[in-house]
C-alpha cells in the first residue's frame, strides 16, 4: 500500500515563489552536516578496511548522488522536506565486518539488503510494524541518538573555545532579538560567524593536489553466506526501524505527514545504486530532517530539501575535492555547528518522549539506546524500541488502551 501525495508536484516556479534565506540556510547547513562528519566516518571506515582511493571516492559519490537525487525527487513530489541519506550505523557495523570479509562479499551484502528492503516496502508491512509503536517511545530513541548533537557544543566549546564559542555567542545573540533573527536567521548566523572564527584563528588547513571529479567503480559482487547471514538483516532493520524510524519521527514532531511505506521502497531501490557504487544503504536519517525542518512554515520546508538536494547531487561529483575541504576545518566546527542547528530537534524530541503518556516505556528506549548494546551486530537503537515497547505493553496497558481508543483516519493510498 503506497502512500499517495496528496497534493500537485511541485514545480520550478512553485519553488522560487516559496524559497527564502531561511530555507536555504536549512538546505546548506544540512548539506555541510551531512558532507562532513558522516563523510569522515566513511572514509575511516573504507580506509581500516584497507578500501583503494578509487573506491572510497566512488563510495562518497554513490551516497551523496542517491541522497541528493531521492531527496529531490520525493520533497517535489510530496512538497515535504523529505531528506534521504545513508546509514551511518550501517557505515559503522562495517568495520568489523571488512577485517574478514572481502569487499566483494561485503558488495554482495549491500544488494542482497537493497532488495530486503525494496520488497519490505512493497509489501505495506513497514508501515504496519511502525504503527505499533507509540511516538513517545519513538521519539525517545530519537532523543537518545540526538543527545551526543547536544554534548557536542559543549565539549566543542571547551576543546577549541576560539572557534566555537564565537559560534555560541552568536546563536544565543541571534536567537535573543528576534530583529536580528529575521535579518539573519540564527543557524545561518553561526554558520557565519564559525567560517570567520576558522579563518581568523588559522585553522583552515587546505591542502590541494588529487582528484577534482568522482569517478564511479562497480565492484562486482560475491554472494556468500559468511557476509549473507553477517550484513543483511543489521542492515535493513538499520535502514527501516533505526534511520527510517529517526527521520519519520522527526518528520511528524515537525508537522508532516511522512509516506512511510514510500520511504522503504524508496530507500531500498536507492539503496541499489548505491552497492552498484560500492557504498552502503540509502535511508531516511533524523539528523538531516531535523535540520531541514529546523525553521520556517510547513508548507515551504521543502524547498530547503530541494537546496539540499540539488546540492548533495553536486557535490556528489565533486566528491574528492569535497572531502578534501570539509576535513580541512577544524572538527570543533562541525561538531559545534551540527549541535546548534540541531538544538530545537533535541528539544522537541525529549518534549514528545516525556511529556505525557507512555514516559516509562520512553525511558526504557532511552537507556537502552544510550547504552549502546549492540546483540547480533544489530544498531543499539533498534533493541531500545524492541526493549521500550516490550516494557510499555507489559506496565503501561492504561496508556495503551487509551491510544487505541483513538486510532486516527489512515492516509490516503494507491
Amino acid at each position: 500500500m503506497l502512500e499517495r501525495p496528496g497534493v500537485r508536484p511541485a514545480g520550478v516556479r512553485s519553488v522560487l515563489r516559496d524559497l527564502s534565506v531561511p530555507y536555504v540556510s536549512n538546505g546548506v547547513i544540512g548539506l555541510i552536516f551531512s558532507a562532513s562528519g558522516p563523510i569522515a566516518v566513511t572514509l575511516a571506515v573504507g580506509t581500516a578496511g584497507g578500501l583503494t582511493e578509487g573506491q572510497l571516492a566512488s563510495w562518497v559519490f554513490g551516497i551523496l548522488f542517491s541522497g541528493g537525487a531521492a531527496t529531490l525527487v520525493m520533497s517535489l513530489l510530496y512538497r515535504q522536506p523529505l531528506g534521504f541519506a545513508w546509514s551511518i550505523p550501517g557505515t559503522v557495523l562495517l568495520g568489523p565486518s571488512l577485517q574478514h570479509l572481502s569487499f566483494p562479499e561485503v558488495v554482495g551484502a549491500f544488494f542482497t539488503s537493497g532488495i530486503l528492503v525494496l520488497a519490505l516496502g512493497a509489501t505495506g508491512v513497514v508501515r504496519r510494524i511502525m504503527a505499533l509503536v507509540p511516538m513517545p517511545i519513538v521519539m525517545a530513541m530519537v532523543a537518545a541518538v540526538f543527545l551526543k548533537f547536544g554534548t557536542d557544543i559543549v565539549a566543542s566549546t571547551q576543546s577549541n573555545p576560539l572557534v566555537a564559542a564565537p559560534m555560541v555567542a552568536a546563536f544565543l545573540i541571534l536567537t535573543a532579538v528576534p530583529a536580528l533573527g529575521r535579518f539573519l536567521p540564527p543557524v545561518l548566523g553561526t554558520l557565519v560567524v564559525g567560517c570567520l572564527a576558522v579563518a581568523a584563528s588559522g585553522q583552515f588547513s587546505f591542502h590541494g593536489g588529487g582528484p577534482l571529479l568522482a569517478t564511479p567503480v562497480f565492484t562486482p559482487p560475491e554472494f556468500t553466506w559468511a557476509a549473507q547471514l553477517e550484513l543483511v538483516v543489521p542492515l535493513a532493520l538499520t535502514v527501516l526501524f533505526v534511520q527510517n524510524g529517526q527521520g519519520i519521527a522527526v518528520l511528524r514532531a515537525a508537522g508532516h505527514n511522512p509516506p512511510v511505506n514510500v520511504f522503504a521502497i524508496v530507500s531500498g531501490a536507492f539503496s541499489l545504486l548505491n552497492a552498484g557504487c560500492g557504498a552502503v544503504s540509502a535511508c531516511v536519517t533524523g539528523p538531516t530532517n531535523a535540520l531541514l525542518t529546523s525553521s520556517g512554515t510547513k508548507q515551504r520546508q521543502y524547498t530547503a530539501a530541494v537546496v539540499f538536494g540539488i546540492l548533495a547531487v553536486g557535490c556528489a561529483l565533486l566528491a574528492p575535492a569535497l572531502t578534501r575541504l570539509m576535513l580541512a576545518t577544524p572538527k570543533e566546527f562541525i561538531l559545534a555547528l551540527g549541535g546548534i542547528a540541531m538544538l530545537r530537534a533535541l528539544q522537541q524530541a525529549f518534549v514528545t518522549a516525556f511529556a505525557t503518556t507512555f514516559s516509562l516505556g520512553s525511558l526504557v528506549t532511552f537507556v537502552v539506546t544510550m547504552s549502546g548494546i549492540s546483540l547480533f551486530n544489530i544498531h543499539p537503537a533498534f533493541w531500545g524500541l524492541v526493549f521500550g515497547y516490550a516494557v510499555s505493553r507489559i506496565l503501561e496497558r492504561a496508556d495503551h488502551a487509551k491510544a487505541g481508543q483513538c486510532v486516527p483516519t489512515p492516509p490516503g493510498r494507491l
